[in-house]
C-alpha cells in the first residue's frame, strides 16, 4: 500500500490514543470527538465520501447508505454484535464487514452478576433510601422488613443463549450454589454441559422452572421480542429477568405490563429497545428495575482490546490481507482485501 496517499478512515467515537497511533501509519483519520454519535446526516456523509469506517453501537448503515458509497471498502466494527449494519448489502457490494468478538465475556459476566444482585437484593433502592436521607429521616437503624430482597444462593438460574457469555455466566453461578439451566438453539458437548454442571431445557420450560433468568443471545430476526406477553405469562411468580445482551430481544410492552401486574420480581436491564432511554420511559417509574446504560463491556481492559482488535482488521485490510474477523466471509469472492 502506497504511504503517499492514505485511505480516509472515520472513527464514529474518540477511542484510546495509543489505538488511533497504530492506524495513523495506514489511514489519514478523522475522530468524531463529540460524546454523542454522529447524527445521521453526518454519518451517511462518511459512509458516501471515506475509504473506512470504525463503528460502534448506534452507527446504523443502511443498505442506501452502502449503495452512495463508491469508496467504502471495509467496515470495522468495534464490539461483537452487528446488527447495526446491513451485512447482506455490504456484501454484495464487496465492502468488508468485520467484528471484535472473543473479548467481552468475562466483563458481561461479571455485570451481569452485578444486574442479578443489584437486583435481588434491591441494592438500587437501599443506596437511594440512605443517599436522600430516607433512612435518617425515618429514624430506624433496622427492621425485620426493610428491603427484603430474595435469595440468590441456592436458586434455579435458567441461561438463554449459552455462547461464551452465557458459560462465562454459568461458571460464576457455581459458586452460588445454583441449580443452572441453559437454552441455546446449538447445545455444547455434554462434557462442556457436566464440567458446568449445566442441564439444558427448551425456553418454555426453563421460563417455568428458573427463578433468575438472564439473557445471552444474539439479536436476529428469530430472536426479536422472543421474550413477549405469552412468554413472560410462562414466567413462575417471583423470578428476576436479566438482559445484557440486545435490548430488541425483550418486547418492552410485554415487560412493563408483567411488571406493572407483578408477575415478576424485578428486572435488571443494560440493554434496551430505545437507546438512551428517555427519562420519562415507563420503565424508570419501577423501583424494582435497576438499569444501566448500555456498560456491560465497559472495563477499561476489554475496550482496549476491542479498540486494539477492530484496529488489528483495519491494518490487516490495508496490507492486502484477510482481516481475522471477517463477518462476511463470501466479501472475498466479490472484492479483494486492500486498497489497490
Amino acid at each position: 500500500m502506497s504511504r503517499h496517499v492514505k485511505p480516509k478512515l472515520f472513527v464514529t467515537r474518540e477511542v484510546f490514543p495509543e489505538v488511533i497511533k497504530r492506524l495513523e501509519d495506514y489511514y489519514d483519520i478523522e475522530v468524531w470527538d463529540r460524546f454523542t454519535n454522529p447524527p445521521p446526516n453526518v454519518l451517511e456523509s462518511r459512509v458516501r465520501e471515506y475509504d473506512a469506517l470504525l463503528t460502534m453501537v448506534g452507527d446504523r448503515i443502511t443498505c442506501s447508505m452502502l449503495s452512495n458509497a463508491k469508496n467504502l471498502r471495509i467496515i470495522s466494527q468495534m464490539i461483537v454484535g452487528y446488527d447495526n449494519i446491513d451485512v447482506e448489502c455490504a456484501t454484495r457490494l464487496g465492502i468488508y464487514v468485520t467484528n471484535a468478538p472473543g473479548i467481552i465475556s468475562e466483563a458481561t459476566a461479571d455485570f451481569t452478576w452485578a444486574l442479578i444482585l443489584a437486583t435481588a437484593r434491591r441494592v438500587v433502592e437501599a443506596d437511594n433510601y440512605v443517599r436522600w436521607g430516607e433512612w435518617f429521616r425515618d429514624r430506624t437503624p433496622w427492621h425485620p422488613l426493610m428491603f427484603l430482597g430474595t435469595l440468590v444462593y441456592g436458586k434455579t438460574l435458567g441461561i438463554i443463549g449459552f455462547g461464551a457469555i452465557g458459560k462465562a455466566v454459568a461458571r460464576r453461578a457455581k459458586g452460588f450454589g445454583m441449580k443452572i439451566l441453559y437454552y441455546d438453539i446449538v447445545r455444547p458437548p455434554k462434557e462442556v454441559e457436566e464440567e458446568l454442571g449445566a442441564e439444558y431445557r427448551d425456553l418454555e420450560s426453563l421460563l417455568r422452572e428458573s427463578d433468575i433468568i438472564t439473557i445471552h443471545t444474539p439479536l436476529t430476526k428469530e430472536t426479536y421480542h422472543l421474550i413477549n406477553d405469552e412468554r413472560l405469562k410462562l414466567v413462575k411468580k417471583g423470578a428476576i429477568l436479566i438482559n445484557a445482551a440486545r435490548g430488541p430481544i425483550v418486547d418492552t410492552n410485554a415487560l412493563v405490563r408483567a411488571l406493572s401486574e407483578g408477575r415478576i420480581a424485578g428486572a435488571g436491564l443494560d440493554v434496551f429497545e430505545e437507546e438512551p432511554l428517555p427519562p420519562n420511559h415507563p420503565l424508570t417509574m419501577f423501583k424494582n428495575v435497576v438499569l444501566a446504560p448500555h456498560i456491560a463491556s465497559a472495563t477499561y481492559e476489554s475496550r482496549l482490546e476491542m479498540a486494539s482488535k477492530a484496529a488489528e482488521n483495519l491494518i490487516a485490510f490495508a496490507e492486502g490481507r484477510i482481516p481475522p474477523n471477517l463477518v462476511n466471509k463470501d466479501v472475498v469472492k466479490v472484492r479483494s482485501p486492500g486498497f489497490k
